[in-house]
């Protein structure tokens, strides 16, 4: 059993070229400049109505550069004078909610803005909904069946928001799966992903039809919305491939024009065709491993010198043909490989059965105007894909996965420069890992960085273990096996530019690597006193964890068991230095931070797993590493749905038990049962998206109806005294949202400590740039 809550050694760092930026960065204060700023979108007032049993509770937004000051109890600055039918009813002035008990389901309201008590421009209206909710309506897509002749239907399931018109209002971008989406690992056709983007009354401007070349599952589209050129209006940035349209429609529902994304033109010189279908069938794929064996002699690692130069070696067999392979001999080492030496590795390596992969055909990634899905750009997705994944390391391991670590795919948005949006793109973090970086200047794509770790070398492509092992980059080579499911965009070294905290590592803003973080690993795993990277997890948070401390924290779950020195770890996120943590020697899938106990300081972390083995080490601790016990909350999604600042958790199933979502408060219980809805991506019980949309500061539940033919907007209807800007102007919270899509969906959370203990001089005044307007 671990020792609680006591790190073994200081994490032991790979560093390139020094830490950047010293201390963190003093809180900000009233008289601090703030001209110039981040670039953050031009928000409307955003208000909101809704009726309650008490009245009508009215909630709109304070912002960024609204605020002038910090007192005890809450954030300086615009004041508020509320209307109901034309006649003033309130002056709020410490918060941005008001419960009008008088209120009726007819009233029509507008909040003004004040300014030494007299009313400013930028009011908003609004008539209440009738309940705790706003319905969204969808138009969902049309059933399908795979060339297997399997029928599938379709659910909504990510979302995203962003200005694609420049209104100040939000629009809504989401992202359907059908109900035969895989996991990268997972055997079987998938029917096409579509991405559509709403107004909030359900007008369908257009929908994205990615094609038959993009697989559906949570691994292979990861889809950003946001303004990145600094026009006002949010653009759309995703993979693509040949076949990939935009569609859009009359009232009647009738497609009124389509338009596909336009292919490099050496791409259209070769005969590639938008009507190209890539994916495998079982015989497609036993073709292309008779291929790839034909090819076998020219292998450049096969050259080199460095893997077997005949796949009899390769699958441990005597020598019996000579290279080059003639057909019929590299058929004959198909059929040994397919049927004798994949189920000696492993009984789940069945195949035969292959089908449903795409492992050729070009890669895209395009740039898609936000207001109507018109293409702006398309370049080629870098890096490419390489092969099926044989240098990826997919065929080394005893489960034979072909194209499962090679599609591993990761997206988010980064003020790498601290004023301005770019956009991340990251393939792979088992073995090789590469990040990409992009500014959009409303015309091109321009490459700001590229991180490659180079390929992990491997003695034998067909038993090896690649995982934990350096890639042959001489800066990047640690950064292997140290991704996570997600990533996150934060300014760890108080430098004004966000970093990518890469899961067990971070890239500084100018694409250096900041830090890769190892431990040596305990006696009782399977390597004792071996220096070991902290390694890939499932779930990661980064944010102010522990006020009292100096900078970010990082809340990370591994899941490398007896290979990782632990199982779950709080790390400084400047340093990646291991403040506590613990082995658990098993594969910890799942944990999360929050204030769920308002009575200990700082936010509370836990983890969870679900082999019975992990019992008596994980659980919950302080932010400083008290052990407080072995149950925990949930760890699917966090909301800040409470007035006092504490936080929710959101749970729910669509598996084999059907549960509707809802918002439960770790001493409170159950607040919100959201009938009629369900959570998204089988376990992960996912909500459609969680984030400050409407509003005041606190987080809206989007999720979808059970039948997806809506989606529902709920917003907490507690009075709360608590005045804060819209988390929306906080540049790593918008970030946060943007990215929260990708992959397994983890919370957004800001730069800064919130919590029911906020100190509110330490709340950073947002320095805001809204597009194309100059300073706010």
């Amino acid at each position: 059993m671990a020792l609680r809550a006591v790190p073994r050694l200081a994490a032991v760092l790979v560093l390139a070229g020094g830490l950047a930026g010293g201390v963190a960065a003093a809180p900000a204060t009233a008289d601090a400049d703030r001209s110039g700023g981040v670039q953050l979108e031009r928000l409307d007032r955003g208000l909101v109505a809704a009726t309650t049993g008490d009245g009508v509770f009215l909630s709109w937004r304070l912002l960024g550069h609204e605020v002038t000051g910090h007192s005890e109890a809450g954030l300086i600055g615009t004041d508020f004078r509320v209307y109901r039918d034309g006649r003033p009813v309130a002056t709020v002035t410490d918060s941005t909610n008001y419960l009008d008990r008088a209120g009726t389901a007819q009233a029509r309201y507008r909040v003004v803005p004040l300014a030494d008590g007299r009313e400013r421009p930028g009011a908003g209206s609004a008539t209440a909904w009738p309940g705790n909710h706003h319905t969204l309506p969808l138009r969902k897509p049309a059933d399908g069946v795979t060339p297997a002749g399997e029928a599938y239907t379709y659910r909504a399931n990510d979302m995203s928001v962003g200005d694609v018109d420049g209104d100040g209002e939000y629009e809504y971008v989401v992202k359907w799966d059908p109900s035969n989406s895989k996991d990268v690992s997972q055997v079987g056709y998938t029917g096409p992903v579509y991405i559509d983007t709403y107004e909030l009354d359900g007008t369908l401007r257009y929908r994205i039809d990615l094609g038959v070349n993009v697989r559906a599952g949570a691994h292979y589209t990861q889809f950003l919305v946001y303004d990145f050129d600094g026009d006002g209006r949010s653009e759309l940035m995703f993979k693509t491939a040949p076949g990939t349209r935009t569609l859009t429609y009359d009232a009647d529902g009738d497609v009124v024009s389509e338009r596909y994304v336009t292919m490099p033109a050496e791409d259209v010189a070769a005969g590639v065709s938008h009507a190209d279908d890539y994916r495998l069938s079982p015989a497609g794929y036993y073709e292309h491993v008779v291929t790839m064996f034909l090819r076998w002699h020219t292998h450049p690692e096969v050259v080199a010198g460095r893997w077997p130069a005949t796949l009899e070696e390769a699958f441990g067999i005597e020598p019996r043909y000579s290279y080059p392979l003639s057909r019929a001999d590299a058929e004959a080492l198909a059929d040994h490989f397919i049927d004798v030496y994949a189920p000696s590795r492993s009984s789940r390596n069945n195949l035969r059965a292959f089908a449903g992969f795409i492992v050729d055909g070009p890669e895209y990634l395009t740039v898609f105007d936000g207001a109507n899905g018109r293409e702006l750009q398309t370049v080629r997705y870098k890096p490419g894909r390489h092969d099926d994944g044989l240098m990826w390391g997919d065929y080394a391991m005893p489960r034979i996965e072909p194209a499962n670590r090679v599609d591993r795919f990761l997206a988010t948005v980064a003020y790498l420069d601290g004023r301005r949006p770019s956009a991340v793109f990251a393939r792979g973090y088992y073995t090789r890992s590469t990040l990409v970086a992009y500014a959009w200047d409303g015309r091109r794509l321009r490459e700001q960085w590229y991180v490659d770790s180079g390929w992990t070398p491997m003695t034998n492509p067909f038993n090896d273990s690649p995982h934990g092992r350096d890639g042959t980059d001489p800066e990047f080579a640690t950064l292997t096996t140290q991704g996570a499911h997600s990533l996150s965009s934060a300014d760890v070294d108080a430098d004004g530019r966000q970093e990518i905290v890469y899961g067990g590592a971070t890239i500084d803003h100018d694409g250096d690597l900041l830090y890769s973080s190892f431990d040596v690993l305990p006696p009782e795993s399977g390597a004792p006193g071996t220096l070991a990277r902290l390694g890939h997890g499932d779930a990661m948070h980064v944010t102010d964890i522990d006020p009292a401390r100096p900078g970010l924290e990082l809340y990370m779950v591994h899941e490398g068991a007896r290979s990782a020195p632990y199982g779950h770890a709080l790390r400084d996120a400047r340093t990646g230095e291991v403040l506590f943590g613990d082995y658990s020697g098993v594969d910890t899938g799942r944990g999360m931070v929050g204030d769920v106990l308002p009575e200990h300081p700082g936010l509370e972390v836990w983890a969870s797993s679900a082999e019975a083995a992990a019992e008596d080490v994980l659980g919950m601790w302080t932010a400083r590493g008290e052990y407080l016990g072995q149950e925990v909350p949930g760890t699917n999604q966090s909301i800040r749905w409470a007035a006092d600042m504490t936080t929710q958790i959101v749970n729910g199933a669509a598996t084999e038990t059907v549960e509707p979502a809802r918002i439960e408060d770790w001493r409170r219980g159950v607040l919100l049962v959201a009938e009629g809805t369900l959570t998204n991506n089988w376990t992960k019980g996912n909500p459609c998206l969680v984030a400050d949309i409407l509003g005041d500061w606190r987080e809206e539940l989007v999720v979808r109806t059970d039948d997806s033919t809506a989606v529902r907007i709920y917003l907490s209807t507690e009075v709360t005294d608590r005045k804060l800007y819209t988390l929306m102007h906080d540049p790593q919270y918008r970030a946060e949202v943007a990215r929260q899509q990708t992959t397994y969906n983890q919370p957004s959370h800001p730069s800064f400590y919130l919590a029911s203990d906020l100190d509110w001089s330490r709340v950073p005044l947002p320095r805001v740039h809204y597009p194309g307007r100059g300073p706010a």
